[in-house]
């Protein structure tokens, strides 16, 4: 292992330098063109083919010294629709758009981690299937699937990682079962009828009914649903009106739905049809009409327990302090889940939050960034996990099952 760490130390300028120049230059899902250019440019400096998937995606395969199953490595690729209020030397250079996620991060790691394994082939026993994904702030992951990712080779595994400034440097989180929240997202027109606030009894509120819808759907978290099952309505955005004196024929309500479980129409919870349900009995009582949209962005990801307990023995190595480990879960959402979906899989969490690099930003702020050294120890949970995942196969049972045929 200790050679392993060694390579990683010494294409610590080199990780670091890409990570800069991707967070320079960010691109919007499915926009990332500069992006893959520079991920196919040094996967095929390695002797790799690669393929385009969905416009930007890009994929890769490290075929091993030895025939046996299929490992996906995964990165996500796309920024975000914000202005950078970071002044660093890699600031962001396209106006309104920045890595406020740790994408950047994300593709740096995974290049090194794919550059190190690419040298240690010989001692895979299977293939590796490396995936630059693009679009994950927009559920791409699914598009990525109807083209194909996880056939030719049909991948047996999954592995990801997420950079995370919820978590102190020095820390990974790994846990087995619901690790990030499913995600609906809601627009309501509440339509009333408009009219003068001096004679409010000519008209039909639409603000007060919206008033009432905000504050009676959170209902859902402690009369309707179990506390155990952790459930968030949040309300994001609301417009209407153009004077302080006059009821609008309308307002206009967006916002999200996060769940820790299954919460589709077939599970039990149901949240987002209770929702709808009481958002229109709200509406009827106050004489409102109504019309709500749900997009439904993300499952949640569910780590698969046998990945799971891989995943902690390599973290083990990679982080031995005491309590460097925790059970970290989140009702943010990742369409990793898409394919932890499929394939059996986990996701883990890197810490980067240091307060004394100024790394301790939530994500999707303006000032987000991150602590650089924790991406050695992301490109070593790419390389021991994935060198782990290889030795221990044969123990795993769902790979006894694809062998089977069953």
């Amino acid at each position: 292992m200790q050679d392993i760490l060694n390579r990683i130390e010494e294409l610590y300028d080199e990780l670091v330098a890409m990570r800069r120049d991707f967070h320079m230059h960010p691109e919007l899902g499915f926009e990332e063109q500069r992006t893959a250019g520079i991920v196919e440019e040094y996967l095929q400096t390695l002797g790799l083919k690669t393929e385009r998937m969905t416009k930007t995606g890009v994929v890769a395969l490290i075929e091993g010294g030895q025939p046996g199953p299929v490992l996906m490595l995964r990165a996500d690729m796309d920024a975000l629709p914000m202005e950078e209020e970071n002044e660093v030397s890699y600031k962001s250079c396209t106006p309104g758009v920045m890595h406020a996620c740790g994408h950047d991060a994300h593709v740096a790691m995974l290049l090194v981690a794919a550059r190190i394994l690419v040298e240690r082939k010989d001692q895979i026993k299977g293939t590796i299937k490396l995936v630059f994904q693009p679009n994950e702030e927009i559920a791409g992951a699914i598009h990525m699937i109807n083209a194909g990712v996880l056939e030719s080779p049909r991948v047996d595994a999954v592995m990801g990682q997420h950079i995370w400034s919820f978590m102190e440097s020095g820390k990974i989180g790994v846990a087995s079962g619901p690790v990030m929240g499913g995600l609906d997202v809601f627009k309501i027109r509440v339509i009333g009828k408009g009219g003068h606030t001096g004679a409010p009894e000519n008209s039909i509120d639409p603000v007060l009914c919206a008033a009432n819808v905000i504050q009676s759907v959170q209902m859902l978290q402690t009369r309707e649903i179990s506390d155990l099952n952790s459930t968030v309505v949040m309300f994001g955005k609301l417009s209407g009106g153009t004077k302080g004196s006059i009821i609008p024929d309308e307002v206009e309500l967006e916002g999200t739905i996060r769940f820790l479980y299954k919460g589709g129409p077939d599970s039990e919870e149901r949240p987002t049809e209770r929702f709808i349900r009481i958002v229109r009995g709200i509406c009827a009582t106050h004489r409102c009409e109504c019309e709500i949209s749900v997009e439904h962005e993300n499952i949640p990801l569910i780590n698969d327990a046998e990945m799971t307990e891989l995943a902690d023995q390599t973290a083990r190595k990679v982080f031995p302090a005491a309590r460097a480990i925790e059970a970290n879960r989140s009702l943010a959402s990742e369409d990793f889940s898409e394919f932890t979906s499929r394939v059996p899989g986990v996701f883990i969490f890197i810490g980067t939050a240091n307060p004394d690099v100024g790394s301790d930003y939530a994500h999707h702020n303006n000032c987000f960034n991150i602590d650089e050294p924790t991406m050695k120890q992301g490109v070593a949970m790419h390389v021991l996990g994935a060198l782990d995942f290889f030795e221990k196969a044969d123990t795993l049972s769902f790979i006894a099952k694809n062998r089977n045929g069953t």
